[in-house]
């Protein structure tokens, strides 16, 4: 729809640029007035795993046909399945690479008529040369537009969008820096702690803190190189480092024609380097009038920049109220569940209807009809072994028994009997989602289904989440970023104990290589021959495969056609 890419396609953008770029993006011009509408009927997934049967399960529901791709390691994987069609893609490529072959994924895509594609989360969904192939190639993209992608998915040109869009950032430098001197100027006026920021990208990839002189310098290399291997590019920013802050991101989702609403916030505070594990919504303990100004930020900033489709836009809250704009994830995130749940709303759903043409009014989307209904706890369960410093676990489920029940959802890929984990992929397992009246309850909830959950054969961060959710702490809701630091205890796990499958294992090895203890005597065992009781045996009558056998095949035959019945 907008063509200035070209403007913002480098690094950074100078104060001039952006101007340009707010009077294009901001404006409704008549090609966005005029929008083409487009019926989907079939959609392909960019991606794997959960997030792709997420998305088959939603189009199945508005029947719409689904494809999906996967690479060579994931021939056995369910999402493979559980499209319409599947295809194989990235020949000779690395298990990463496959899902990384913009061509590839385009060949598929219109030699099989597909109408549209979701990226997902992860690999190409916040890409900008994605989204234009896409629609260069006359497919829809399921999120927003290129340049958005291309101007929000650098936290640079997004900084200077909130600035632009009067929206609250933390103090930090104003273009990406290459080299440690310019991060010392940044420091000299504004003194340590800093966080080091990878200029693209998410996920944690690329941040690193430096509290003094002595670590900055192996704080900016790490970051740098980390930066470089996630996105292809090392570039920083440095900002001023907020401690005791709670981490809120607001979910928005913006039509083709202007419209722009919220669907309220999640607190995603309890993190392991910089990776959430458990996210919460609505954000607790949070008063209702910061609540209004941080999703009427968020709004804001999605309205200035001609955002469309669904997006995410995160804050920082320190404990004297004030939030600070971190970035803008342009893409469906893994924990839009918690969103789902309070809301009602099938956020993937609306993603493809909003593709297709439709207004937010539509959808019932208006701001107005968009209530909180209780609250929703969303846990990652991993194949992370956390009494072994998180390592990832690879190998066979030997064994796997499901939570249920009411107000529990699960959404998973992987996780069946004889499912082979990879150590090439995410070591997300299951999504579990539990949603009741209210915080305390949902993680009641949650607790029940946690221990319902029987897993062997790989190791998962069970123990964990159950620490987690039985501290006092995260149950009143008065969690920060640091929560996990400065509660050690949280990573102390008593073993289980497994008895079944040691029982099982046992009996299975005594009965095939018989005891496994020698006799407590040197008396050798009686020779006795035992007496079995006669059993008459019954006469069985003869019976069809008598008359097979002396009759052979065409007397068999003959003798069934004259049989009476």
């Amino acid at each position: 729809m907008y063509r200035v890419s070209n403007l913002i396609q480098t690094s950074y953008c100078t104060r001039s640029t952006f101007a340009s770029c707010k009077r294009l993006l901001s404006s409704k011009t008549n090609e966005q007035k005029q929008y083409k509408t487009r019926k989907i009927n079939k959609l392909l997934v960019a991606n794997r795993g959960e997030i792709a049967i997420r998305v088959f399960r939603a189009c199945s529901e508005i029947n719409i046909q689904t494809v999906a791709i996967y690479s060579a390691e994931d021939e056995g994987q369910l999402h493979r399945i559980k499209a319409d069609e599947s295809f194989k893609i990235g020949r000779g490529l690395s298990p990463i690479a496959a899902y990384l072959n913009i061509p590839e994924i385009i060949k598929v895509a219109v030699k099989n008529d597909v109408d549209a594609i979701h990226p997902g989360y992860g690999f190409l969904s916040e890409n900008g040369d994605f989204a234009k192939a896409c629609m260069d190639a006359g497919i829809v993209f399921i999120g927003p537009t290129p340049d958005v992608i291309y101007r929000m998915g650098n936290k640079l040109n997004a900084r200077q969008s909130a600035i632009d869009a009067k929206v609250p950032i933390i103090p930090g430098t104003t273009h990406a820096v290459d080299n440690l001197d310019a991060v010392r100027v940044f420091v000299k006026e504004h003194g340590y702690p800093i966080m080091l920021k990878a200029a693209r990208g998410g996920g944690g990839r690329g941040m690193r803190i430096a509290r003094n002189e002595d670590e900055l310098e192996e704080a900016f290399q790490r970051a740098s190189s980390e930066a470089k291997a996630a996105v292809g590019d090392g570039s920083l920013f440095a900002e001023r480092l907020v401690t005791q802050a709670r981490h809120i991101e607001v979910q928005v989702i913006g039509d083709h024609y202007g419209g722009v609403s919220h669907l309220y916030e999640r607190d995603c505070s309890v993190q392991r380097r910089h990776q959430k594990v458990i996210e919460v919504a609505p954000a607790t303990n949070l008063d209702p009038k910061l609540r209004d100004r941080m999703t009427s930020d968020a709004v804001r900033l999605a309205r200035h920049v001609g955002y469309q489709n669904a997006g995410t836009v995160e804050f920082l809250l320190d404990d004297k109220g004030r939030h600070y704009f971190i970035e803008v994830n342009c893409r469906l995130q893994v924990e839009h569940t918690c969103s789902e749940e309070i809301t009602g709303i099938d956020i993937v759903q609306s993603q493809i209807k909003i593709a297709e043409g439709s207004r937010l009014a539509d959808l019932g989307l208006e701001q107005d009809k968009i209530k909180i209904m209780g609250a929703a706890v969303q846990c990652r369960m991993t194949t992370e072994d956390p009494a072994n410093n998180f390592t990832p676990d690879v190998g066979r489920i030997d064994v796997f028994r499901s939570a249920e029940g009411f107000g529990i959802r699960i959404d998973s890929a992987s996780a069946y009997t004889d499912a082979v984990i990879s150590p090439f992929y995410d070591s997300l397992l299951v999504k579990v989602i539990a949603h009741s009246r209210n915080h305390q309850e949902a993680c009641a909830k949650m607790v029940r289904a946690l221990t319902e959950f029987r897993i062997r054969g790989v190791k998962t961060n069970i123990p964990f989440l159950l620490n987690v959710l039985h501290h006092k702490q995260f149950l009143e809701g008065s969690i920060t970023t640091s929560f996990l630091d400065e509660n050690p205890i949280l990573f102390k796990f008593s073993p289980a104990q497994n008895r079944a499958q040691k029982l099982l294992s046992y009996l299975s090895e005594v009965l095939v290589n018989g005891p496994l203890t020698p006799l407590g005597t040197d008396i050798k065992p009686m020779h006795i021959k035992p007496e079995l009781p006669h059993v008459k045996r019954k006469e069985i009558p003869n019976g069809w495969r008598q008359v097979l056998i002396k009759e052979g095949p065409a007397g068999f035959a003959k003798t069934v056609r004259k049989h009476p019945q």
